[in-house]
């Protein structure tokens, strides 16, 4: 069975952040074929393209562990029905400068919790925006709105709720699905590779 790296990104800083509670609940119920790495963005400065010039090591080493990864996963709170500002600032360090955009062909998932009903659906909504242009191909189903509730999520990752776990494994298999399906079409051969001369056919 072959194996693929994810990283992941938690896109809350907060210590006692309950979606990175989630990220340790979907590793645990994920298939063997996924091996996660989280890719941290609390240090990153705020993006400019004054750096494009002169990347900081903060900037590099996220850009090469994204370059890294089969696949990107993206565990999130929604903040003011949008995209935490972290979050969406280590986006923009990952997809410049301009022409070096380490997310292109990346297949991504999207999944959030909130304590609130609408668990994160307007911060996805808005991320599939910002992925869309940046050509990383998005598992669209099932999509994951997670309201969380401290009797359901251990802080070690553990679900107490069958049905949740249940959810939440069969989301990571689809995920896992996913990762393979892209990748396999974006093999060497296929439309969009410029090592590939379409003149001649």
């Amino acid at each position: 069975m072959a194996t693929f790296k994810i990283g992941y990104f938690v896109g809350s800083l907060a210590t006692g952040s309950i979606n990175r509670i989630l990220s340790k609940a979907l590793i645990k119920l994920a298939p063997d074929s996924l091996e996660f790495t989280e890719i941290p963005i609390k240090d990153l400065p705020l993006y400019s393209w004054d750096y494009d010039a002169d990347y900081p090591q903060e900037g590099r080493a996220l850009k090469q562990a994204i370059e890294a990864s089969d696949g990107i996963l993206f565990v999130s709170p929604e903040y003011n029905r949008s995209i935490p500002g972290a979050l969406k600032n280590a986006i923009d360090w990952g997809s410049r400068p301009w022409g070096q955009n380490s997310f292109a062909r990346k297949p991504t998932g999207i999944v959030g919790a909130s304590p609130g009903g609408i668990g994160t659906a307007v911060m996805q909504s808005s991320m599939r925006s910002v992925l869309s242009f940046l050509d990383a191909p998005q598992l669209n189903a099932p999509e994951a709105y997670i309201t969380f509730t401290p009797e359901v999520f251990g802080e070690d990752g553990e679900v107490r709720n069958e049905s949740t776990a249940d959810f939440l494994r069969h989301y990571m298999e689809e995920y896992a699905g996913f990762v393979e399906r892209v990748l396999a079409a974006s093999a060497p051969g296929h439309i969009g590779d410029r090592e590939v001369d379409y003149s001649r056919k």
